[in-house]
Formats: structure tokens, C-alpha cells, sequence
């Protein structure tokens, strides 16, 4: 994937990401740092939080890779070949 194309993928999934940080109340990144130390387990026994916190899971984990991916893109590049001279709009 192309770095336009990380940073508009990351940004749609950011978007989706603050749906459930407003709704939950604490940021993505302290979810799923809970979520993954098994901190939840006592809302497994809520059938909407736990289809909410699957998805939450999936698209943190999916933002995650594809900032990892733009990361070792712009470790490759420097800041000069990555900028756009033209704007995509």
C-alpha cells in the first residue's frame, strides 16, 4: 500500500475509532491495553458491549498494522520523496 493510501485508510478507521472512544469514554489505545491484559472479561457477558468490543478490537488491530506500515515506509524515505507536490484535491 502507498503512503496516501495508509494515511486515508488510518484516517477512515480513526474516524470509526472515536465512535466507540465517545462512546465508551477512554481512548482506544487504554481499551485495548485492557482488553488484552484480560482486564474485560466481566462485560463478556453483555451481548452488544461484546460484539462493540470485538469490532473495537479489529479495527484498533487493523489501524494498528497500518501504522506500522506507513512507519516503515517513512523509515525507507525521506520526509522530501514522501510529500506530495500536487495535493490530492
Amino acid at each position: 500500500m502507498e503512503l496516501q493510501e495508509l494515511i486515508v485508510e488510518m484516517k477512515l478507521l480513526e474516524r470509526r475509532l472515536t465512535l466507540y472512544e465517545e462512546k465508551y469514554g477512554v481512548l482506544s489505545e487504554d481499551f485495548y491495553r485492557a482488553l488484552m491484559a484480560g482486564e474485560l472479561a466481566r462485560y463478556d457477558a453483555f451481548d452488544e458491549t461484546r460484539a462493540d468490543f470485538s469490532r473495537w478490537k479489529g479495527i484498533y488491530e487493523t489501524w494498528l498494522r497500518r501504522k506500522n506500515a506507513y512507519t516503515d515506509q517513512m523509515q525507507e524515505l525521506q520526509l522530501s520523496e514522501a510529500l506530495r507536490i500536487q495535493p490530492a484535491y
